[in-house]
């Protein structure tokens, strides 16, 4: 894997007078909880989601966008994704609060079917198959259009909360053959917030191993956890490691991670914001019925979201201040894209499944979920396309502290397989081209309150009530589209593009553009050449679609997506695959990208347009785009 690679080299090259990766002072980290990307971005523009030109085609022939749904329906043996306010108006607040049905450990396995996957109709609910447009989430499609998002970042565990937030505060669930010493917290594969054990080495707490919040104290680190005094122990995955809970109350543990200000942790987050005095290292909890698992809702979690967000980009330390937001899993909500999984027997990620069910199988990672990287490094409409997962905000915050001079800030916990497979976020940012600028963002509904002023939210207020308790099930089975499905219809995605970060991964339409012109296929002749770019992106003369070579590296066959004709010899386009020559398509940081040909030359565009092979790359920026034309 060559991301880590590029990203430092890219850093030790940057000019004296750039900004730097120790120009980042704080970093802020907000875990939401129980979405899946496809289910909340797969309609975005730019991004791999129902326009992927690389959908999984299983055995029988079909992409995996249909789902097994045989025996749920007279009408249809299958499911596409479908919005889930087909219906009509009347469900945009009650479709907020609906659930996707089952998400713990063997449920997730089940539905992921042995690489299939195309269980999720019939393992979770048919509605895990359903998304949200830009109108329902308009807070959250409007962050990411103005930031960074990220469309190959996954859950670390295919489970639900627990192994899930512990992972991301210490990058361990205790996998046999792991780190640790088995029976220091068990295998963790689902919820338990008691201590004790569900079983022999499974589900134990309190966790023996540190949370990487203790490498952060023992290094002199400013950190912080902000969360309300209610309502919170289930998302601080930290109350339930035993140097916590073994904590003195006058001890930097506890006075950081397990204190609060007041009532409203929120708060004390919003006035250190507002006074330039974050620390350097802050964790945020929202509290239950704002943390958008469902039932709770999209639009309870965008008001909380924003009231953090705000506070920083409006804040005085905002020119200096990264905020990552992310998911902890899907929910139970599904995704078409895999996560790659490392190979039978990884120590620390292969074990033997103490249900007694699955055998021999991997811990991870899970689900695909949304990445949202919010900071002056990462501002313009960006997708991030490296492969991801809980690890890598750990992996981040080991190289940002070691580059402003803190030591062994290194978990071991760590296994080695994610080190190496799962990026560590830095080709995210630009440090040489900074935008300071703030966007505008639009403005939540502020959840409803009780009698007494306390939030409440929707589901609270309306949903229980009117859907008689229910957020799935019966209170909405009815409107599920069986047999009135098409492609056309269901996969519905919105024309845009957004520029690329990061190591290129396959699922994207792309443009490839430099020196002002885009690598064309005229579709007159057997050569590809360079003609004007424009200025949205949008000439299918100009559209590729690259093949992996590989599970993962940056070697691809690229394919236009005019005609189907391939990048062959020299200048050359072959009309088969058999004809492609193989390109290299590496980062070198800052938004470029080179073009090496197999015999290591470059191709490359000239500032008069015409192509030329040499022995250095000028640099592209590449675009991911999603047009219907």
């Amino acid at each position: 894997m060559m991301y880590k690679f590029v990203a430092l080299l890219a850093l030790a090259t940057a000019t004296a007078d750039a900004a730097s990766l120790k120009d980042i002072k704080h970093v802020v980290m907000l875990m939401m909880e129980n979405r899946s990307f496809q289910h909340y971005f797969g309609t975005m523009a730019g991004v791999r989601g129902f326009a992927d030109p690389n959908v999984q085609v299983n055995p029988n022939g079909r992409p995996v966008w249909y789902q097994d749904a045989s025996g749920l329906s007279k009408d249809a043996d299958y499911l596409l994704p479908f919005y889930l306010n087909y219906a009509g108006d009347e469900w945009s607040t009650y479709s907020q609060c609906l659930c996707a049905g089952a998400n713990n450990w063997n449920p997730t396995q089940r539905a992921l079917n042995g690489g299939l996957n195309d269980q999720w109709a019939k393992v979770a609910t048919p509605q895990s198959w359903g998304y949200f447009k830009r109108k329902d989430i308009p807070y959250h499609f409007a962050l990411a259009d103005a930031y960074t998002v990220g469309d190959h970042y996954f859950a670390s565990i295919t489970a639900n909360t627990d192994p899930n937030r512990w992972y991301w505060q210490s990058g361990t669930i205790n996998v046999p053959g792991g780190k640790q010493a088995l029976g220091s917290g068990g295998v963790v594969l689902d919820n338990n917030q008691v201590n004790g054990c569900d079983g022999p080495n499974l589900n134990c707490l309190p966790l023996q191993w540190p949370a990487f919040a203790q490498y952060l104290d023992e290094a002199g680190v400013d950190w912080r956890s902000f969360q309300n005094s209610y309502d919170w122990a289930t998302n601080s995955g930290l109350f339930y490691f035993k140097a916590f809970q073994d904590a003195p109350k006058n001890s930097s543990l506890y006075q950081r991670g397990l204190a609060f200000d007041g009532a409203n942790g929120l708060e004390a987050f919003q006035k250190s914001a507002a006074e330039g005095t974050l620390p350097e290292v802050s964790w945020v909890f929202p509290p239950g019925n704002l943390q958008e698992h469902s039932p709770h809702t999209p639009m309870d979690g965008a008001w909380y979201m924003n009231q953090v967000v705000g506070a920083v980009i409006n804040g005085k330390n905002y020119n200096e201040t990264l905020v990552m937001i992310n998911y902890d899993e899907g929910g139970g909500w599904g995704d078409a894209v895999l996560p790659l999984i490392s190979p039978n027997g990884t120590a620390g990620e292969w074990f033997e499944d103490p249900y007694g069910k699955l055998g021999y199988t991997f811990s991870g990672p899970g689900v695909r979920i949304p990445l949202m990287l919010i900071s002056p490094f990462t501002r313009g409409g960006h997708v991030f396309t490296e492969r991801a997962d809980h690890s890598s905000m750990i992996q981040f915050l080991e190289l940002w502290l070691t580059a402003k001079g803190y030591n062994n800030v290194s978990t071991a916990e760590l296994s080695d397989w994610r080190r190496e497979h799962m990026s560590d976020l830095l080709n995210a940012f630009d440090f040489e081209n900074p935008d300071y600028s703030i966007p505008d963002l639009p403005e939540p509904p502020t959840p409803i309150k009780d009698a007494k002023g306390n939030i409440i939210g929707t589901f609270n207020a309306i949903c229980s009530r009117e859907l008689q308790g229910h957020c799935s099930g019966n209170a909405y089975h009815a409107a599920i589209p069986y047999g009135k499905q098409t492609e056309e219809d269901s996969l519905f995605f919105e024309d845009g593009f957004k520029s690329v970060r990061g190591g290129l991964g396959e699922g994207h339409f792309i443009v490839l553009e430099s020196n002002g012109h885009a690598l064309t296929n005229a579709g007159v002749d057997k050569q590809f050449t360079a003609s004007k770019a424009t200025a949205k992106h949008d000439d299918i003369y100009q559209r590729w679609v690259v093949r992996g070579l590989a599970a993962e590296g940056d070697e691809f066959h690229v394919k236009s997506a005019l005609d189907g004709k391939w990048l062959s010899q020299h200048t050359s386009l072959s009309v088969s695959e058999s004809g492609a020559q193989a390109y290299k398509i590496a980062y070198m940081g800052h938004g470029l990208y080179s073009l090496q040909k197999e015999n290591g030359k470059y191709t490359n565009i000239r500032e008069d347009g015409s192509i030329s092979i040499d022995a250095t790359p000028i640099g592209y920026k590449l675009y991911s785009v999603t047009y219907h034309k």
